[in-house]
Formats: structure tokens, C-alpha cells, sequence
């Protein structure tokens, strides 16, 4: 049974390459390529690669849904996000096209494609490191996403370009597809919260989406996407995104394992696998640049490029069409790259805290569109983080704390509350220059209520260093991080299911005494 074997190799290797302290996809990776070699010596089933290729497929797609479930169309058209997209494509191909005509023995043509292939970075990727580390929505995670779906059109013209293939002129149908919105809206708002709201979403970006723009001589990746943000408005975009989450990512197992099982790299695989490794590096300093120009401080920029310092899974599908030769090169160039931009990615607000010196000597002396701010005027309560944890909180102080201010580092949903008239900031606690510039004199409180336990702990040690002695708050789902926030200087740390089972039960209480039922107890 081939599936037991895809299981067994991915689990195994995911498994011991998350002890070493990688990320889980790096072992998938490795896996495909075990599964790949172990083809050399056992016989395995010929439709096994179209059915890991189907799965890895669907996998893509839920995950550019899922992307564009939390995509503002505003954030696209940004300067930083189109200027930086189109120069980066723009120099890269100008950089490496000549470099591997020289390299490898290729046509100026195959050189051009080649060139072309290696300029794109991983939506996959970068998503999946953002989504994990809950920033897809944060000023930087946002500028990424932007670039790489400015990349994704470009790679969609060139695959059409150079596959001499057309839309269809049904294709100018898409153009309307913001008249569906009200219809969507009304699917989501009847299907419930259960197995129906789970089909809603694979039928979207699946069948309608995917399927749907295919039969209009179109992307499949570019209808998921485009459903995506059709819904990404809908107040319950978030649940519909949470609850394909676990389908989503056993898919993706599929994907990381078809990169591997592409083939055994040769000898012209390995040469351009080494040289794209060591431009790896030139590939995110270029994107720094770029941004920097464009006037974002050094720490959005880093991150940003850093999300972004990688091999494309669109190069494999450029390859695949145009230069099929070349696909198991490309194939262990993109796996490389995964296993270098991964791990990177994992610490990079670590990593930028000791580079953080010389990288601002890059900043321009102007207004940043990613600017913070430094004091909190006579604030009494603080409250980091805005999302269903800390607008309750919120909404029970406003009128009990004369004073109440909250940070949130969602530009978009900042704008959402203070339309509410909530007094709400944009700010990033994992930002260090932030926390040197913050003015908070009059804080006696602060309650953090962020979805990352690291950016919690940040926050606590960076206010404890700074001499801050009143209350710390913060809630978790689990103990064991429950522990880690209190050991980092926390006064309490909440445990939400439990607190809202205590919260339940005094409802309960109250509601009795006011009826006058009065409480049972044992001595009654």
C-alpha cells in the first residue's frame, strides 16, 4: 500500500527533523526524497506520483484560499507591495539568466526560463511560516503575501506565454465576480459551523475556484485565491479559515512530498542547486533593499525578505510546462532552499535583534508607512492584542478605567475598532525598536492577549526591563505555556477554557440568585 508508505516516511522523518529543532515540512521533504530513492530498489505502483501530485494539488489550493480568506485587496495596491514585486522580478531575471548561461550548458532561452523560475519565492512556504507564527496579518506578513501574489500573476503570464496557451474569452467573466459577494455572504451566513461550512469551503476553492477558472483556460491557484478574498470581508472568514486548517494541512503533507519524489538529482542538479544556494542570500538582500527604498523601516523589511528568501514552487510548475529537463534540478534547488529559509524563519525576530545595528543604518530619515507609536498619552490599562480575547476585555474596562488604550499590529483591524470607537493603536510587541521609544509612565496594567505565545513573552521580559512593576495579565490554552509567561515575569496567566468555565458557572450563579432559586451546597 503506497499511502503506508507515504505516512510512514513523512511521520518518521517530520517527526525526527521537529527534534532537531526544524520544522516538520523540512523531514517531509526529505521523505519524498527516501521515497524516491527507495523506488530504485522496490517496485512501487506507477499511479503513485499522480496521486500524490492530485493530493499536492489540492493541498496548494486549500492553502491559497485560506490566504485569501485573510487578504485585503487595499494592502496590494501599496507601492512597497507592486513596486517591490515587479523591480525584484525585474532584477533577478536581469541577475540570472546571464549567470546560468554561463553556468550550465543551456540555450539563451532555457537560461531566460531558468532565470525566470529562480526569481519567484514560495507562497507555500511563506504562508505556512507566517500562518504558523499567526503574522499574516501583521504589517510585514502583509507586505510578503502582497509581493507573492504580485509574483503568482507574473508566473501565471509567463507559463501562459511560454506554454503558447490562451484564456479563454469566457476568462473575462472573472471581472465579475465581486457581483457574488452578497451570495457568498448568504452561503456562509446559512451552512453553520459544522461539516457544511467545511464543504462550503472546498467547494469553493476547489470546484468553483479552482476547477472553474481552469475550464476558463485560467489558474486553478489563481481562482482558490480570488474566492478567497471574495469572503475575506465576512465577519466569519476567520472560522471558515479554521476549519479547513487540519485538511489543509495533511494536504501539504502531499506537496512537500511530491518536491521530493520528483526524482534523484544528477550531476546538473547538484551544480544548480550549489550556485542557487549561495545567491540564496543576494535574493533577500535585493528585497531588502527594495523595500527599504520604498520607505519601510529595517525591521518590516527584514521580515518581509526573509519570508521571501526562497525558491518557488511556481518554478517546478514553470519547469514542469516549459522545461520538464530541468524539473528534479529545480525540484532539489526549491527543496535547498526550504530546508535554509525555514529554520531562518523560525527565529527571525532572534536573528534580526542581532543584526538590528547595522541593518537600520539602511532606514530613510522620513514618515514609514509601518511607523509606531511612542507614547500612550495618561493611559491606565494597556491590552496587547485586539482579537476576540482582548475586545472582550476591552469592552468590560471601558467604562470601569478612566484610562484604557490597546495595541494591535493588524493595520486593518485597528481600523475596524477605532471605527467602533475603541481608542486602539497600531504596534508590534515583538518589535524592539518599539519598545525603545515607548513612552508608558502611567500604566498600572497590562493585559496580553495576543494569539503568540512568543510575541506574550517578548512582550512580559521587554516591560520588565524597562522597570515596569505593575500588573501583568495573560491568557493560553495550555499549562506548559501557562508556565513559560509566568516564568518570564508575568503576575497571572489565564487558562482560556477554564476561565470560561468559571465564567459559565457564575453566570449561572447570578442568574439563580436573581430568581431567588438560591444555591444548593452540601451542607444544604
Amino acid at each position: 500500500m503506497l499511502e503506508a508508505i507515504w505516512i510512514a516516511c513523512a511521520f518518521t522523518l517530520g517527526l525526527l527533523v521537529r527534534g532537531l529543532g526544524l520544522p516538520p515540512l523540512v523531514g517531509y521533504l526529505a521523505a519524498g526524497f527516501a521515497i524516491s530513492a527507495l523506488g530504485q530498489y522496490v517496485h512501487l505502483p506507477e499511479h503513485g506520483g499522480e496521486v500524490i501530485a492530485h493530493l499536492a494539488h489540492l493541498g496548494v489550493l486549500l492553502l491559497l484560499f485560506t490566504v485569501g480568506l485573510k487578504l485585503r485587496v487595499r494592502n496590494l495596491v501599496q507601492p512597497e507591495v507592486i513596486g517591490g514585486g515587479l523591480l525584484h522580478f525585474a532584477l533577478s531575471v536581469t541577475l540570472l539568466s546571464p549567470g546560468v548561461y554561463l553556468l550550465l550548458d543551456v540555450t539563451a532561452y532555457e537560461a531566460l526560463l531558468l532565470g525566470i523560475a529562480l526569481s519567484f519565492s514560495s507562497t507555500v512556504l511563506a504562508a505556512k511560516v507566517l500562518d504558523s507564527k499567526r503574522e499574516l496579518r501583521a504589517f510585514h506578513g502583509r507586505v510578503a503575501i502582497g509581493i507573492l501574489v504580485i509574483q503568482d500573476l507574473l508566473a501565471l503570464l509567463v507559463i501562459s506565454l511560454a506554454s503558447g496557451t490562451t484564456p479563454s474569452p469566457w476568462a473575462l467573466l472573472v471581472l465579475g465576480l465581486p457581483l457574488l459577494r452578497p451570495l457568498l455572504f448568504r452561503l456562509l451566513d446559512v451552512c453553520g459551523h459544522d461539516e457544511l461550512m467545511v464543504l462550503l469551503g472546498l467547494l469553493l476553492a476547489l470546484v468553483v475556484g479552482g476547477l472553474g477558472f481552469e475550464a476558463l483556460g485560467l489558474s486553478s491557484e489563481l481562482g482558490a485565491l480570488a474566492f478567497g478574498v471574495l469572503l475575506a470581508k465576512h465577519k466569519r472568514a476567520t472560522e471558515l479559515s479554521n476549519s479547513l486548517w487540519s485538511i489543509k494541512e495533511v494536504f501539504l503533507v502531499g506537496f512537500f512530498l511530491q518536491i521530493g519524489m520528483s526524482g534523484l538529482p544528477g550531476m546538473d542538479a547538484l551544480i544548480l542547486a550549489a550556485a542557487a544556494s549561495i545567491v540564496l542570500p543576494l535574493k533577500g538582500a535585493l528585497f531588502f533593499l527594495l523595500l527599504v527604498l520604498f520607505k519601510l523601516r529595517a525591521r518590516s523589511a527584514f521580515l518581509s525578505s526573509l519570508a521571501l528568501t526562497n525558491y518557488s514552487e511556481f518554478g517546478l510548475i514553470v519547469a514542469a510546462i516549459v522545461l520538464p529537463q530541468w524539473l528534479v534540478p529545480l525540484a532539489l534547488t526549491v527543496a535547498i532552499s526550504f530546508v535554509i529559509s525555514a529554520p531562518l524563519n523560525r527565529i527571525a525576530h532572534p536573528f534580526y535583534e542581532k543584526l538590528s545595528g547595522r541593518l537600520m543604518r539602511f532606514e530613510r530619515n522620513i514618515h514609514h508607512p509601518d511607523q509606531q507609536p511612542i507614547s500612550l498619552g495618561g493611559a491606565q490599562v494597556l491590552i496587547f492584542g485586539m482579537g476576540r480575547t482582548g475586545t472582550a476585555a476591552y469592552d468590560q474596562l471601558k467604562d470601569r478605567v478612566p484610562g484604557l488604550i490597546a495595541l494591535d499590529s493588524d493595520p486593518g483591524k485597528v481600523d475596524r475598532h477605532r471605527r467602533e470607537g475603541r481608542n486602539v493603536l497600531f504596534a508590534d510587541a515583538e518589535d524592539q525598536v518599539f519598545w525603545q521609544g515607548l513612552k508608558m509612565d502611567s500604566i498600572r496594567a497590562v493585559i496580553l492577549s495576543m494569539s503568540d505565545i512568543e510575541a506574550k513573552m517578548i512582550a512580559v521580559r521587554q516591560l520588565r526591563q524597562r522597570g515596569f512593576d505593575g500588573f501583568i495579565a495573560s491568557h493560553t490554552l495550555f499549562q506548559d505555556e501557562a508556565d513559560k509567561i509566568n516564568a518570564a515575569g508575568a503576575n497571572e496567566t489565564y487558562l482560556t477554557m477554564s476561565e470560561a468555565g468559571v465564567g459559565l458557572a457564575e453566570h449561572v450563579q447570578e442568574r439563580m440568585l436573581k430568581h431567588g432559586a438560591g444555591v444548593v451546597t452540601e451542607a444544604g
